[in-house]
């Protein structure tokens, strides 16, 4: 495990997320020696993977509601699709098996608890526009 990635994920989604990116970062650079389709696989991945937490810091300094929700909604969407690169590389290289079923389940809940955060804020008629 590298320095500063606890066991337990963070409360925080926005640490959380960044911790996600952190873990993408190091895995895509262990595939830097795989083949081409594993590397072009990788790079969706990377790009997918850091989207996501800078979406969320977009969401947080939101001028709106509406704002903060389209936000949060494209880190969904992204966090969705590094699930899907993960899966790819998952079936174009297996014996990455071990390292990469612990970045799907964290995808997965970070999917999860994005969609919550999505129906929470478009439920509460009293979160306040920024």
């Amino acid at each position: 495990m590298q320095p500063g990635l606890s066991m337990s994920p963070p409360y925080d989604i926005q640490e959380r997320s960044f911790l996600f990116a952190c873990r993408i970062i190091g895995f895509c650079r262990s595939l830097s020696a795989s083949d081409l389709v594993v590397r072009r696989l990788s790079w969706q991945l990377l790009d997918a993977s850091t989207s996501v937490g800078a979406n969320l810091e977009e969401a947080d300094t939101g001028q709106t509601k509406k704002d903060f929700i389209a936000k949060v909604s494209i880190a969904r969407k992204e966090i969705a699709e590094a699930r899907y690169w993960l899966r790819l590389i998952r079936f174009a290289q297996p014996t990455n098996k071990e390292h990469i079923d612990p970045l799907v389940d964290e995808s997965h809940q970070l999917l999860k608890i994005l969609t919550t955060i999505i129906k929470n804020a478009e439920a509460n008629p009293n979160r306040a526009e920024h």
